[in-house]
């Protein structure tokens, strides 16, 4: 196969993202199953794809270039990233690849990529090689072997796998409002929720947007953007539901709402699932991000665990999990991972542990952040765009790490005041500088240092 004329550019730090068209199309997807065979040296290779068409597309070319490197291909189909990444240990696979473009806009597309045991592949230990093989074209000879195989079954051994999580003893009468956003979730949650009846769990669900349909008619599923929220705010009240539950495409991130609609930011329910572990497990180590930590930290320390910080993003956490032992770790992005799910994340083990929580303490879900809100307030992250990041970060650390009681710098600068804290980070992907706020009991100070800092930036 001839190298190509120019670079892939769809190739990230450990994922493949690009516009569809020169970016990411067939070709290239055929490319990437060369590669991805030929690196990792894998015989037996898991793939899912999203519900977008041209996810279709894209996983058929990846799968044709799978088989002509020999590989037995283990088709999931429509299903979640991370079910990808069960089935890759469950089936005792080489690696795994789900064709995905989780939220991005409707003319992107790309892929998640896990190895043996489903540890993430970053540049160092097969990314930057499958990479450049791929660009090259420098494939060994079509191989024989290879074949499809369904195995759209293994969905029942995850959902075992996730009832394991989950006390059914331990639920009451609940109402969940769940929101599938069109997206991949809806099925994956049905099989769940069915698991769950026959267990008898004393729940019931109101289904949103349920159905899978690649055209998104409601709008492409990112809660985290406050103008989608309200459409699994408002369903919540209307229904009368206890608790929102929402995903994104691909779902391997879920978001809460309260039953009176309002929106759960990511950092409180961090610490809300390193309580859920600690009050069955005290003691384990809980992993937690550099962006906003006070409130996780004093849970943690509460209830007798240990918290470990990590750098953000999911290769970053996942070593940290796997080189601790950690029971789980998660960061305010929403992303939650779990040390008995292969130290992956997932986006339905979450809503089962935050609903046996709230069962076990008798509280809703807005009673019991109100308290922890109030007590550790946050701005959320704030994003400004800065062409030129680093000098603008020397310009704040110049200005505030003087007065400074504490510094981090596990990830981008983080300066601790005693009475509040921030961390600054510039974006891997983008012209952005990334800021979080928190302070100990003091909102009005939040809304102030990010008044304050902001004039700095913004200038």
């Amino acid at each position: 196969m001839d190298a190509l004329t120019k670079p892939l550019t769809c190739f990230k730090a450990y994922d493949i993202r690009g516009r569809l068209g020169e970016e990411l199309n067939p070709d290239i997807a055929y490319r990437v199953g060369r590669a991805f065979a030929e690196v990792l040296k894998a015989s037996r290779v898991v793939i899912g794809r999203d519900v977008r068409p041209s996810s279709e597309e894209l996983s058929q070319a990846l799968a044709k270039g799978l088989v002509d490197a020999g590989v037995e291909v283990l088709d999931l189909g429509l299903s979640g990233t991370e079910e990808t990444y069960f089935a890759v240990t469950h089936l005792d696979a080489d690696g795994g690849i789900c064709v995905t473009a989780s939220h991005n806009p409707m003319d992107y597309n790309g892929m998640k990529m896990v190895q043996r045991g489903s540890a993430p592949i970053g540049n160092d230990d097969g990314m930057a090689a499958i990479k450049a093989l791929a660009e090259s074209g420098g494939f060994a000879p079509v191989g024989a072997g290879g074949k499809v195989t369904d195995v759209s079954g293994t969905r029942a051994a995850y959902v075992a796998k996730l009832m394991e999580f989950v006390d059914v003893s331990a639920l009451t009468p609940m109402k969940v409002l769940v929101n599938a956003g069109n997206g991949a979730a809806g099925p994956t949650f049905d099989a769940i929720a069915e698991a769950l009846a026959q267990a008898g769990a004393p729940l019931e669900f109101v289904r949103v947007d349920h159905v899978p349909d690649g055209s998104f008619p409601n709008g492409i599923p990112n809660p985290l953007l406050d103008e989608n929220q309200p459409k699994t705010a408002d369903p919540v009240v209307a229904h009368g539901a206890d608790i929102g539950v929402a995903w994104d495409g691909d779902f391997d991130r879920c978001f809460f709402f309260d039953h009176e609609g309002g929106f759960i930011p990511g950092e409180y329910v961090v610490g809300l699932l390193a309580e859920a572990f600690l009050a069955k497990e005290p003691g384990e180590k809980i992993v937690h991000d550099p962006r906003v930590i006070w409130a996780t930290q004093e849970i943690v320390a509460k209830m007798g665990g240990k918290a470990i910080q990590s750098r953000c993003g999911h290769s970053h956490i996942k070593q940290v999990m796997r080189d601790t032992g950690a029971v789980y770790g998660g960061e305010m992005s929403a992303h939650h991972y779990f040390r008995d799910f292969m130290a992956c994340d997932s986006g339905m083990i979450p809503w089962l542990l935050v609903v046996e929580l709230l069962c076990r303490r008798g509280e809703s879900l807005k009673d019991v952040m109100a308290e922890r809100r109030a007590a550790y307030p946050s701005s959320g992250e704030v994003n400004f765009r800065v062409e030129d990041t680093g000098p603008m970060i020397a310009k704040i650390e110049a200005e505030y790490a003087p007065k400074a009681e504490g510094r981090d710098d596990t990830d981008g600068l983080s300066l601790d005041f005693g009475a509040w804290r921030f961390n600054l980070r510039a974006s891997n992907t983008e012209p952005l500088l990334r800021l979080n706020i928190e302070a100990r009991g003091d909102a009005a100070l939040v809304a102030e240092k990010l008044a304050e800092m902001r004039t700095l930036i913004e200038g």
